[in-house]
């Protein structure tokens, strides 16, 4: 009972809730009217929107799961990212991201690198990445010697951030929309006289009210509460055979160890007797996958 206290209801998320965001994405009514006015273009997108697509590029190499992977009626590529939280390593994930999507994109036996999609790596924020207090940053590779010049190799990449302060250089749907994901209610749509945010509004009411979805976010939410608990276990374990593998090098018994650390004897032996096969470093990380 005590984490369902903790638990933010479905109709109580926002846009800049991963789980809405994905859902109401899947929806491409919802997807198409967002790109449409990111791109300050209408954008007409091929069916079906991808969400939590899985890249990788060889087995043994780290994939990643990207929120919304679209493809528009010209062909060119959107993978759009909500991210909540302020994380040190946005910038080059998008370079991740950007490589192991033109990875994907050309067939075998391809002969030229021009037929890769344009594509754009869009990534909307509730806080301001660069600090500069511009809702919309867009890269392009150019030239540090002629910075006119610009590489034109098809690759964009966006951060939206909805604590922008220049609204005289951005659109005024696009500072609506980006405060519309910040509060996701009636009152901010309507007050933003977009029609197309209206129609993502009615996608994320849609997506509320569904029972399936409602279900889906219930199980969601309960795994990750049991991955936590499993990883706040998996930590104290590996706290304790530290702990033990210390007190093994100052020579003290099972019985001894137990006692200080309070745990029983034949627990504290099981560790023990697969922390010899470590010795002398007693590899802590190595002894809690054995016993795993």
């Amino acid at each position: 009972m005590e984490n369902q206290k903790t638990m933010t209801l479905l109709r109580d998320l926002k846009l800049t809730d991963r789980f809405l965001f994905d859902e109401t994405m899947e929806i491409p009514e919802a997807h198409q009217a967002v790109l449409t006015i990111i791109m300050q273009n209408a954008i007409r997108l091929l069916p079906k929107n991808e969400v939590e697509k899985q890249l990788q590029t060889l087995p043994y190499l780290k994939s990643v799961r990207l929120d919304v992977f679209s493809m528009d009626d010209k062909d060119n590529i959107y993978n759009t990212e909500m991210q909540k939280s302020r994380k040190t390593d946005l910038k080059k994930r998008s370079r991740f991201y950007q490589a192991l999507i033109d990875s994907g994109l050309l067939p075998s036996g391809s002969t030229s690198y021009n037929l890769l999609n344009d594509s754009y790596i869009i990534m909307i924020t509730p806080f301001d990445l660069f600090a500069c207090g511009k809702y919309q940053y867009t890269f392009h590779a150019k030239c540090e010697e002629v910075p006119e010049l610009k590489l034109e190799d098809g690759a964009t990449r966006i951060f939206l951030n909805t604590k922008g302060k220049n609204p005289d250089e951005v659109s005024q749907e696009l500072i609506d929309f980006l405060k519309y994901v910040e509060n996701t209610d009636d009152k901010t749509a309507e007050e933003s006289g977009s029609e197309l945010i209206k129609k993502i509004h009615e996608c994320v009411k849609q997506v509320k009210s569904s029972e399936e979805i409602g279900v889906k976010y219930m199980q969601a939410w309960e795994e990750k509460v049991y991955e936590r608990e499993e990883g706040r276990e998996e930590g104290e374990l590996l706290k304790l055979i530290k702990m033990v593998c210390k007190k093994i090098q100052k020579n003290q018994s099972c019985e001894e160890i137990a006692d200080v650390l309070e745990e029983k004897a034949e627990y504290i032996q099981t560790i023990m007797d697969v922390a010899k096969e470590y010795a002398p470093d007693y590899d802590a990380e190595k002894i809690l996958g054995k016993l795993k």
